[in-house]
């Protein structure tokens, strides 16, 4: 086995390489995107292993994280695709000055250089974080999870490949081989070595990852995300909106976490409600406050589970008395990542999105869309919930940093 360090150390060296060209990189990434697809049967057969030892260690929601199928692949080649037909943010001047004395001053876009991803359960992720990486000069540095260990390592052979047959050194992209709490531990602490680590999963990593880091560390998304239905709102479209956001996919961060639900409306509402996530395959248990458990049938509430991101088929409910309300519950319970408002109210929907603080802020629409793909990013490295110095879904620009270059034809101080 190939340890920390040694992996640490090449991928260093060639991020210290003359960069490639964005022709280079757009040829190597359909390549890899190529590769990839023809390893279908192999990252299966990977694949299918890892769900079988998952089985029974986790939960049905999070197996489906987990596994894969050639849709799934062919949908992540096309993520790698489209990120080629990005435009390539290194090199980009953002701002540019002449001083008085004839030196040129430009902001300019550069990669940050090793960038370390620790992630949990979604071999997805593998191939997102790679095509990211690469394409906007980074080198990786992948530390999966051991539930999607073999996953990840089928799909980093068949990008590797897809590298070599560019003539490119595979070591653009790197996957730790210890799964074991040390090697996230040497990520987290690998300074001169790793200058950016963005840590993808539940509390627990993200957490360790920013209370233990010494190198950069992003902080992203856990996701406990609202649903606010205004006393204006068109209740077949909150229907609607709430169903999509809880429903499509419960085991994502931009999946809906919380229903806040207006006085005014709630007797009229929650019983609707209450029949759409009982009715069909995949039920969602409600967990109401005093309010609601006088109108609907439903489990009480635990003080807690105001501030659970269930990943599962649960959704916690509150009536507020007015919007005010809805946005300090908000405020106080909320990780800052996705809020949604239901309303026909223009006021009510200004006053949300400018009141709110969190990373994507949606007026009659579901959390759900608060990806990199549906951004427009191609695909994401993970979704910031801090504000320094990235936001919300990251894509190739946020993982640029920039440097100022200087032209001068002999001038001094």
């Amino acid at each position: 086995m190939i340890t920390t360090a040694e992996i640490l150390k090449s991928a260093k060296a060639v991020s210290r390489k003359a960069p490639l060209t964005t022709e280079q990189k757009n040829f190597a990434l359909a390549k890899m995107a190529e590769s990839l697809v023809s390893a279908t049967d192999d990252i299966l057969k990977a694949n299918a292993l890892d769900v079988e030892k998952a089985k029974g260690t986790i939960t049905d929601v999070m197996i489906d994280r987990l596994k894969l199928t050639p849709e799934r692949i062919k949908a992540m080649a096309d993520g790698m695709l489209e990120v080629a037909k990005l435009p390539d943010p290194v090199g980009t001047v953002s701002d540019r000055t002449a001083h008085k004395n004839g030196l040129i001053i430009e902001k300019t876009s550069v990669p940050f250089g090793v960038v370390a991803i620790i992630y949990e359960s979604r071999p997805n992720v593998t191939s997102d974080a790679a095509a990211l990486s690469f394409k906007s000069g980074n080198v990786c540095v992948l530390r999966s999870g051991k539930e999607a260990f073999g996953s990840a390592f089928a799909i980093v052979k068949a990008l590797k490949k897809g590298l070599t047959d560019c003539s490119i050194d595979e070591n653009h992209i790197n996957l730790i081989e210890d799964t074991s709490r040390q090697s996230a531990n040497e990520l987290m602490t690998a300074v001169g070595y790793v200058d950016l680590l963005i840590p993808r999963g539940g509390k627990g990593l993200i957490s360790a990852c920013t209370e233990n880091a010494k190198v950069p560390c992003i902080e992203t998304g856990t996701g406990i995300c609202h649903i606010y239905v205004d006393k204006s709102a068109d209740l077949e479209m909150a229907l609607n909106i709430l169903d999509n956001a809880k429903r499509s996919r419960p085991s994502v961060c931009n999946a809906a976490e919380v229903c806040l639900v207006h006085k005014d409306i709630a007797k009229e509402f929650l019983p609707l409600l209450y029949n759409r996530f009982n009715s069909g395959e995949n039920r969602v248990e409600l967990k109401g406050d005093s309010g609601v458990v006088e109108i609907i049938n439903v489990t009480p509430a635990s003080e807690n589970d105001f501030d659970t991101e269930f990943l599962d088929y649960v959704m916690a409910v509150k009536i507020v008395d007015c919007i005010e309300q809805a946005v300090e519950h908000i405020a106080e319970h909320s990780t800052h990542h996705s809020e949604s408002i239901i309303t026909t109210d223009k006021a009510s929907a200004d006053y949300f999105t400018s009141a709110v603080d969190s990373a994507a802020v949606y007026v009659n629409a579901s959390t759900r869309f608060t990806d990199g793909g549906e951004f427009g990013l191609g695909c994401e490295m993970g979704i910031s919930t801090q504000k320094l110095h990235a936001r919300g879904p990251m894509g190739l620009k946020e993982l640029n940093t920039y440097k100022y270059i200087i032209k001068g034809n002999g001038q001094v101080r």
